[in-house]
C-alpha cells in the first residue's frame, strides 16, 4: 500500500483535473510491486474523492490472443458436384462440412443415346472452389462424366478437386506380355490433360489405390493426392476390444492361389484381413477357411473398394454367432463403389464405413 501512496502523489499536480466534469478519466503508467510496468486505467468518479486502479489485460497476453486467433484458418468454401451414381455420398459429405455447398448437374441424353450435358447457374461458380465426385464405376459413363469434369476448370473457377475415391482400372497396371495394354496408364493419361482452372492444375483425390507405382502414371498437369480408408478401420476396431490383425500373404503361381499365415497366432483370437479391393472374393474366403483351421474363434474382412462383379458378394456368409468356419462376423466395405452399397445394405456379414468424412477433409487440402 505504501508503494501505491507514493505513485498516487504523483497525481496531485491534476488535481484540478477532479473539478472538471470534461475529463473524469486518463491513463498512465505505474510500476507493480515487482517493478515490472503494467498497464493501468485511473478513474476519477464525479462526486467522489475515491481514485479507482483498474488493471488492464496485459498486452502480452492480448498479442498472445490475437495471434493465437489468427492462426485458425478459416474453413475453404467448396461447390460440390456430383453424378447420379455419387449423390448419396456428396449428400454425407455436405453434412460433414459446413463449408460444402452441394451443386447439380442436369444428366441429359440425346435421342441417339449421347449425352446432353447442362451446369446450371455456371455463372455462379466463378471465383469458387468447385470439385467433382466421380465414379467410373462403368466405361458407359466414363465419357460423361469427363466431358463434365473438362468443361468446369474452364468457367473461371478458382481451382479445381476431382473426387476419384475408386480408380478402378488400377488392377490393370500390368505389362506381362508384348500387347498388353495398361488401362491404368490411359486413364492416368485422360485425367492428366484435364484443363487448368485460374488457380493452377487439377488437384485428384483418391483412395488406396492398387498399385503405389501408378502414381507415376500421371502427369505434371494434375495433382495427384493418394488418400486411405485405413483409418476408418482403426476407428472401427477401437470398438472392438477383443479384436486383432494377422496379414495374409497371397502368393499366386500361374493361375494357383496359395494361401498361409505369414505371421502371428490365429488361436483363440478375433482375426481381421485387410486388403485394397475385393472382386471374386476367391482369396478371401480362402484365408478365412485358414485362420479358421488354425483356431481363429472369429474371422472379418474390411477392404476400401468392394467390387463384387457380378453380384460375388453372395459367396460371403454370416458366421451366425463364432463360426468362422461358415462364414466372417463382419466384412467392412466404404463406399467408394455405389452399386456395391446398394446391394449389400442391411445384408450381414456387410457393414459400410464412409469415407465422407476424409473427403470433406481432403477437400480442405
Amino acid at each position: 500500500m505504501a508503494a501505491i501512496s507514493a505513485q498516487l502523489a504523483s497525481f496531485k499536480s491534476f488535481s484540478s483535473l477532479l473539478n472538471d466534469k470534461k475529463c473524469s478519466r486518463f491513463w498512465c503508467q505505474i510500476k507493480s510491486f515487482e517493478n515490472q510496468h503494467s498497464n493501468w486505467s485511473v478513474e476519477f468518479l464525479s462526486g467522489k474523492e475515491s481514485v479507482h486502479l483498474i488493471r488492464n489485460s496485459s498486452p502480452s497476453i492480448s498479442m498472445a490472443a490475437s495471434v493465437a486467433g489468427s492462426a485458425v484458418k478459416p474453413a475453404k468454401k467448396v461447390c460440390l458436384f456430383y453424378c447420379s451414381e455419387t449423390e448419396v455420398l456428396a449428400k454425407r459429405i455436405a453434412a460433414d462440412s459446413d463449408a460444402i455447398e452441394l451443386r447439380s448437374i442436369n444428366w441429359r441424353t440425346f435421342e441417339d443415346g449421347f449425352p446432353n450435358l447442362f451446369i446450371p447457374n455456371a455463372h455462379g461458380i466463378r471465383g469458387q472452389n468447385v470439385a467433382f465426385l466421380a465414379s467410373f464405376s462403368s466405361p458407359a459413363v466414363i465419357f460423361e462424366q469427363l466431358s463434365v469434369i473438362y468443361a468446369l476448370p474452364k468457367l473461371f473457377v478458382s481451382s479445381f478437386t476431382l473426387v476419384l475415391p475408386f480408380f478402378p482400372t488400377g488392377t490393370s497396371e500390368r505389362m506381362e506380355d508384348e500387347g498388353d495394354v495398361a488401362t491404368a496408364f490411359t486413364l492416368a493419361r485422360i485425367l492428366s490433360h484435364i484443363p487448368t482452372s485460374r488457380g493452377g492444375p487439377t488437384s485428384l483425390v483418391t483412395f488406396d489405390i492398387h498399385a503405389l507405382q501408378e502414381r507415376f502414371y500421371f502427369g505434371d498437369t494434375i495433382l495427384p493426392c493418394f488418400e486411405s480408408g485405413i483409418p476408418l478401420l482403426k476407428n472401427r476396431l477401437q470398438k472392438l476390444p477383443d479384436s486383432d490383425k494377422i496379414v495374409c500373404n497371397k502368393v499366386r503361381i500361374g493361375d494357383q492361389r496359395i494361401v498361409r499365415i505369414k505371421e502371428g497366432d490365429a488361436t483363440g483370437r478375433h482375426v481381421v484381413i485387410v486388403d485394397d479391393l475385393v472382386q471374386s472374393g476367391g482369396t478371401l474366403i480362402e484365408c478365412q477357411k485358414v485362420l479358421a483351421a488354425n483356431g481363429a474363434t472369429k474371422i472379418s474382412a474390411y477392404v476400401t473398394h468392394g467390387i463384387f462383379p457380378k453380384s460375388s458378394w453372395q459367396r460371403f456368409e454370416h458366421d451366425n454367432g463364432g463360426q468362422p468356419e461358415k462364414g466372417l462376423t463382419y466384412f467392412w466395405i466404404t463406399d467408394s463403389c455405389p452399386h456395391t452399397v446398394k446391394e449389400v445394405k442391411c445384408k450381414r456379414p456387410f457393414e459400410i464405413l464412409s469415407l465422407s468424412g476424409s473427403i470433406a477433409a481432403a477437400l480442405q487440402v
